[in-house]
């Protein structure tokens, strides 16, 4: 079951990719959607409800102006998970490098990826037998690098902005390959009362992806006979996504105990989707996190998303809603995070165990000799 429904994935997915190439200009829907599974398991056990609070080497991903708050000469942060029973892999590196108190830069780089697929296209030889030799493999694979800058804002105490430059590379196999370019912005502005709001607008300015296609003659003559059309160069654009969220934190006292909680709401601009509240002009998707911790060395995350109605067979429709859980350790300098994000088998993924490490470092002294 589990390679079925993988399977049906990606046959889809690249199925639309072909088809997006069809027109000159196409906005499809869920367009580098890669881009939406989030990274750093600390995120990811909030529910990716992290848009607000988030200040840290992963702001470059999640919110750019949060990069700010990365106080240390360099924070390096690394993630590995799998998807679809461990057939499909993302992995994750970010790097900050605080400039003084006021600036910070930022890059990150994002593979997600599906290896070794089987192309069968050349299976038949031309006396019409099946040759299992024919059969070859290729990978499937989205990569995204982001750089990114933040700055504190003195003229308006508390309010921080960033932006990231984004560069994006899709490849499948020999047969298709695309670049594209976009623009995320941020902003983080936090109130004397400890409360915190965030905005974030992804692909800000649509995000360009060029598709080229490269079939040889062997597999334009499998896609006729199949009956599939030839797919031709194209540009994709994806659309802007805002997302606004609020944050706060709540101490117990003096003994070291805290509670958090942020709420965020996904706006997309690419037609109705099927989330909580929709229209066909824009969706909206609320997602929730709750953490309960002990000073800066524990804490334990839960989270709610992809609330949406599901249909069933008979017509009728359920709520849908896919819980996720964390927690985190941290010694002085060194972060490790954990994330079960699928509980109950909510989303397509089958399950997504997902560790995440994050690094501060302070800047190298130079060595002194004595004479």
């Amino acid at each position: 079951m589990k390679y079925t429904s993988f399977l049906f994935f990606i046959f889809t997915t690249i199925g639309a990719q072909f088809s997006f190439a069809q027109d000159d200009v196409i906005a499809p829907k869920y367009s580098n959607e890669f881009l939406a599974i989030g990274i750093g398991a600390d995120a990811l056990g909030l529910a990716n409800s992290v848009v607000a609070q988030t200040g840290n080497v992963n702001s470059g991903y999640w919110n750019p102006a949060g990069l700010v708050k990365c106080d240390k000469w360099l924070e390096v942060g690394l993630m590995h998970s799998e998807y679809f029973a461990g057939i499909a892999k993302y992995d994750y590196l970010g790097l900050s490098h605080s400039l003084d108190d006021k600036s910070t830069v930022g890059f990150s780089a994002i593979r997600f990826a599906v290896d070794d697929i089987p192309n069968t296209t050349q299976l038949i030889d031309n006396n019409g037998n099946i040759d299992y030799d024919r059969i070859t493999t290729f990978t499937a694979a989205d990569y995204a690098f982001l750089f990114s800058y933040a700055r504190q804002i003195e003229k308006i105490p508390g309010l921080n902005v960033g932006g990231s430059f984004k560069v994006i590379h899709r490849k499948v196999g020999d047969f298709a390959k695309s670049w594209g370019f976009g623009l995320d912005a941020g902003a983080q502005y936090e109130l004397k009362s400890g409360w915190k709001f965030g905005a974030m607008a992804r692909d800000v300015t649509s995000t360009f992806n060029a598709w080229v296609f490269t079939l040889d003659q062997e597999t334009q003559e499998v896609f006729i006979k199949t009956g599939n059309e030839i797919p031709e160069n194209g540009l994709e654009l994806t659309l802007p996504r805002i997302i606004l969220a609020g944050y706060k934190k709540f101490d117990f006292g003096n003994s070291g105990l805290y509670a958090s909680s942020e709420i965020d709401l996904d706006f997309t601009t690419d037609g109705r989707r099927n989330t909580l509240l929709q229209s066909n002009l824009i969706s909206i998707d609320p997602h929730m996190g709750i953490a309960v911790g002990f000073k800066n060395y524990v804490v334990v995350r839960t989270g709610i998303s992809n609330i949406q109605y599901v249909k069933n067979f008979d017509d009728t429709r359920n709520l849908n809603i896919q819980p996720n859980l964390g927690i985190g350790l941290n010694l002085k300098n060194f972060y490790l995070d954990y994330a079960f994000t699928d509980i109950g088998d909510a989303s397509v993924a089958l399950y997504s165990h997902v560790i995440s490490l994050r690094i501060k470092l302070n800047k190298p002294q130079p060595q002194t000799t004595e004479d």
